[in-house]
C-alpha cells in the first residue's frame, strides 16, 4: 500500500506545500516550528541524528502522499510528524499503513521496545487509527499547549 523513503532536501517543497495554515503546522509538528514552514526549519530539525524522516509513497501510483518521522530518546522511539498531506488519501487506511510501516522499521532497525506518540485529544480520527494498531492512551502523561488563545490537550499513547 505504501513505501517509506528517506526524506531528502528535494522533498522539502512538497511537504511545505501540504502545510497550508498555522493550525495545520501545529497539528503536524506541535510547537517546534513556526508558520510558514521553511526549508531552514526542516534543515535544522533533520540535522538531529536521533530523528529519522520519511516521505510516504503510495505504491499504487508511486506518488508522494505524506510524511512521517521517528525520534529516538534513550529508551523510547517516538513516532511523530505524521501527515497524509494529499487530502484525497485521508480516510482510506493510509494512516494505519504508515504506523505499521514505522513500527516495522523500528523492529528491524532500531533497538527500542517502548514506542510512543503524541496526539491532540480532539483528533479523534488519529486516535482511533492509533488504537487499531495497538496504541493505548497513557493516562499519566499529557500536556497542554497554548495555541491562538486556546488550550489544546496533547495525549501520549504507548505500545510495547
Amino acid at each position: 500500500m505504501i513505501t517509506l523513503v528517506k526524506f531528502e532536501k528535494e522533498m522539502y517543497e512538497q511537504l511545505i506545500s501540504w502545510v497550508e495554515s498555522e493550525e495545520d503546522l501545529m497539528l503536524f509538528a506541535g510547537p517546534k516550528f513556526t508558520f510558514p514552514l521553511t526549508t531552514e526549519q526542516l534543515d535544522a530539525s533533520l540535522t538531529n541524528e536521533q530523528r529519522f524522516a520519511f516521505q510516504v509513497i503510495n505504491e499504487g501510483n508511486n506518488l508522494p502522499i505524506g510524511h512521517c518521522e521517528i525520534y529516538l530518546t534513550d529508551e523510547i522511539a517516538v513516532l511523530g510528524r505524521i501527515l497524509i498531506g494529499d487530502k484525497s488519501y485521508r480516510g482510506q487506511g493510509f494512516g494505519k499503513a504508515i504506523i505499521i510501516a514505522l513500527l516495522e522499521h523500528i523492529k528491524l532497525n532500531i533497538d527500542r521496545s517502548k514506542i510512543e506518540l503524541n496526539v491532540f485529544d480532539f483528533n479523534s480520527n488519529a486516535i482511533k487509527c492509533y488504537e487499531k494498531v495497538g496504541f493505548r492512551i497513557n493516562q499519566d502523561k499529557k500536556s497542554e499547549i497554548s495555541f491562538k488563545d486556546k488550550s489544546w490537550t496533547l495525549l501520549n499513547m504507548r505500545i510495547e
